[in-house]
């Protein structure tokens, strides 16, 4: 880690429901998914879970020798369905503009693949300095470390585990799919209701 990366304050995003609502995109992405291979997949069940890898999610509906193909699949059709329905979450890039400025940097660390991640940030004119995907619970720490992160926000509990592994303030949002009592759980030093209260908090936090 360089002094600069010591020294500035770099605050870490999960992307989806913590700076993304990719239900509707995610959806539509898993119906195309369904229409190609003909197998039954539950929707409404699948983004009530978002968080963990792909690969766990496809599993549940596939044979397991299947798995590895079909992932890769999903990812090429994503960008065709899942982009244009996705929706920044309220408070999303009035939280990143508050880290801004204060003169920090902001990085997004998710278990999505990393191309697609970036298509929803482009589309939507969130804009990182950092984007880390391929990378879940613990595994995020990786990326946080390396760029000096000392704050992590995230939706789930895999996210407050990443936060804990890199030694960062774990922020937890209750925009996913688990609630306070789970985040606080998990170890959360923080817990929000949206990043709609993310900016007052920074404010105090850095005070």
């Amino acid at each position: 880690m360089d002094g600069m990366a010591s020294h500035t304050l770099t605050v870490g995003f999960d992307l989806d429901m913590t700076l993304i609502d990719s239900r509707p995109g995610i959806a539509a992405a898993f119906q195309a998914l369904s229409a190609e291979t003909g197998a039954y997949i539950d929707t409404d069940l699948v983004v009530s879970r978002l968080g963990p890898p792909l690969e766990q999610e496809i599993a549940h509906w596939f044979p397991a020798a299947d798995v590895a193909a079909i992932a890769e699949r999903y990812r090429e059709i994503y960008p065709t369905y899942a982009i244009v329905p996705s929706l920044a979450m309220p408070g999303a890039r009035e939280s990143v503009d508050a880290i801004r400025a204060l003169g920090g940097r902001t990085m997004v660390v998710t278990a999505k693949y990393e191309p697609n991640a970036k298509l929803h940030l482009a589309h939507l004119a969130i804009e990182p300095d950092v984007i880390v995907g391929g990378l879940w619970a613990e595994a995020k720490a990786e990326a946080l470390r390396e760029h000096g992160a000392g704050v992590y926000v995230g939706d789930h509990t895999g996210d407050v585990r990443g936060a804990q592994a890199a030694s960062a303030v774990s922020v937890g949002v209750t925009t996913g799919p688990c609630d306070e009592a789970e985040l606080r759980a998990a170890g959360a030093d923080v817990v929000l209701t949206s990043l709609t209260e993310f900016p007052a908090w920074l404010e105090t936090y850095t005070a």
